[in-house]
């Protein structure tokens, strides 16, 4: 495999790099995502109901006991819940897009690869087929169909590997950020409910 890689020419090297790279930020960032999440299904619902009755400190103990990104954002509302709304609502908006930073982080770098490794594979091909009639140019043209036809292949297979890498990369980055984006949506959903039980404890 390695040796029929090689005969792909230099470009080979940095797409290989790079599929090793973007199996390594998919793999990362799938298990942080992962522990992201809220495991505790009713954990919104019981700060809500220690809010409404005034137990910010029992509150602040359920985000503590559970380490998701739903988790950190409540405790940071909870620790403002005596300011004015606006002072929650922007704590609370800055708090959720700290999560998304820190949750998107590297993927980036993985839409990079995507786009680059197709383009590096193309650049390989045409190389390899400016090299390709170098040589017919210098053998004056008597060259035998068998070799061009070899030295084609070997040229193109730089864009086969490069597209072969890209489509997974793709694949791996529309998932991860669909996983953020649900992420995101509940870390906004626990945000309203928050502000929702300030208010009611607020009418009581």
């Amino acid at each position: 495999m390695i040796s029929f890689l090689a005969k792909g020419g230099p470009l080979i090297i940095p797409i290989v790099i790079s599929s090793v790279l973007a199996l390594a930020i998919f793999l990362e960032r799938l298990v942080r995502l992962h522990q992201a999440r809220c495991r505790d299904h009713g954990l919104i619902e019981r700060v809500y109901a220690a809010i409404i009755r005034g137990r910010i400190d029992q509150a602040r103990k359920e985000t503590a006991a559970e380490h998701s990104s739903v988790a950190r954002v409540l405790d940071e509302g909870l620790s403002v819940c005596c300011r004015d709304r606006r002072t929650m609502e922007n704590v609370l908006a800055h708090a959720i897009e700290q999560e998304g930073r820190r949750l998107s982080r590297y993927l980036g770098t993985l839409a990079t690869i995507a786009n680059i490794t197709p383009v590096t594979g193309l650049l390989g091909t045409v190389l390899g087929m400016i090299k390709a009639f170098m040589a017919i140019e210098r053998l004056g043209g008597k060259v035998d169909a068998s070799v061009l036809a070899g030295g084609i292949w070997e040229a193109m297979l730089t864009t086969a590997v490069g597209l072969s890498v890209a489509l997974p990369v793709i694949v791996a980055y529309s998932y991860l950020s669909g996983r953020l984006a649900a992420l995101e949506s509940e870390m906004e959903e626990a945000a309203i409910w928050f502000i929702k039980a300030i208010e009611e404890r607020e009418h009581d």
